[in-house]
């Protein structure tokens, strides 16, 4: 079975909470890179777990997560998980 790979996210108002890393995603140049992660929340209507994607800044000691609000980064981003999607359905 597979370690979860846990990080700590504190948000703007300083609360500290546990989230668990899902994957990361590097941009197509290389550029930008991306966190996948998870609150262990579920979606009620669904029964689906909820995850987050946000943008990774690196800061001197840490790194900064920013909301992805550019549509054409969105669509870049929607692109590489449909990439991951389609190579993990060829190996299953």
């Amino acid at each position: 079975m597979d370690k979860k790979e846990m990080a700590e996210l504190i948000d703007i108002d300083g609360l500290s909470s546990e989230i668990e890393v899902v994957t990361y995603l590097n941009s197509e140049d290389n550029k930008r890179q991306y966190v996948v992660y998870s609150k262990d929340e579920i979606q009620e209507q669904t029964g689906n777990q909820v995850i987050y994607i946000a943008k990774i800044i690196p800061e001197e000691t840490s790194f900064k997560l920013e909301e992805i609000t550019d549509d054409i980064e969105w669509m870049d981003v929607q692109r590489l998980l449909k990439k991951i999607a389609n190579a993990q359905s060829q190996v299953g």
